[in-house]
């Protein structure tokens, strides 16, 4: 079974492959809007943020060094709305009840969409990565380090992609999935991401403290820059993993029920 699981996901990675090849376009859009919001907060509002740090010397290179990781992993959350637009667009033209009546593991069809999307966030990051170069990032960091970067931005882009094929398959069209990773954004700015903690009103430092995201940030941003990691690297896997087991079964469970739905 496991056999059949393998091969049958890596035939629907292929497919996810071939559709990026065709579209390479999609790949360059998944990093634009994070490289235009990199370089609006670096030469628009990076001279004023910077000065708000409180770091002696706080200037635009300031800021740009503290937002790539929030940019980051603005790349990879913002990837959730095309997966569950992905995921819909199959629904509802019946691709999925196709595969359903094929000899294929059950699991493999949703894998296929989940480690292709994941394949093609970590791409764009790369994008993104060398406009923030180009700009003037400057990490501290070194190969070990930036392996680790890359393992905890495929986990969160894991975590992610799970929920969003999840959410993808709840719904009855293509217009209510593009909206509903819409918190996953909000989740992102109400955190570490973009402002510290400290800068926030009470309210929101709460929201933020709690905010799955916040872990993830700071652990890249400490390792971007030689930082300590402490518990926040503990809770940035911890939450990746609880997401991904958790929205990879709620998917498994709705893609089961779909033909009761269907015939419903």
């Amino acid at each position: 079974m496991t056999t059949y699981f393998l091969t049958d996901s890596r035939t629907m990675l292929r497919r996810s492959f071939r559709r990026m090849r065709r579209y390479p376009s999609l790949t360059v859009f998944m990093a634009l809007i994070p490289v235009l919001l990199l370089l609006l907060f670096a030469f628009v509002f990076g001279g004023t943020m910077g000065a708000g740090l409180g770091v002696p010397g706080g200037s635009r290179d300031v800021y740009i060094a503290y937002i790539v990781p929030g940019i980051l992993l603005l790349t990879v959350v913002g990837t959730g709305q095309g997966i569950a637009i992905s995921v819909a667009m199959d629904m509802s033209a019946g691709i999925i009840a196709r595969f359903r009546t094929m000899a294929i593991a059950r699991g493999a069809v949703l894998a296929g969409h989940v480690l292709g999307n994941v394949v093609q966030t970590l791409l764009a990051a790369g994008l993104v990565t060398i406009v923030a170069l180009l700009v003037g990032f400057r990490p501290t960091t070194g190969p070990i380090e930036w392996l680790a970067v890359v393992g905890i931005l495929a986990l969160t882009s894991l975590a992610v992609s799970c929920l969003c094929v999840a959410l993808g398959l709840t719904t009855d069209s293509v217009e209510t999935a593009s909206n509903l990773p819409m918190f996953l954004m909000i989740l992102l700015f109400v955190s570490s991401a973009f402002v510290p903690l400290a800068s926030l009103p009470e309210p929101l430092q709460t929201i933020a403290r709690v905010n799955p995201i916040t872990p993830v940030v700071e652990t890249v941003r400490a390792l971007l820059y030689g930082g300590e990691i402490g518990m926040n690297g503990v809770l940035a896997v911890g939450w990746g993993v609880a997401i991904t087991v958790a929205s990879y079964a709620w998917a498994m469970r709705l893609f089961e029920r779909l033909p009761s739905r269907a015939a419903a």
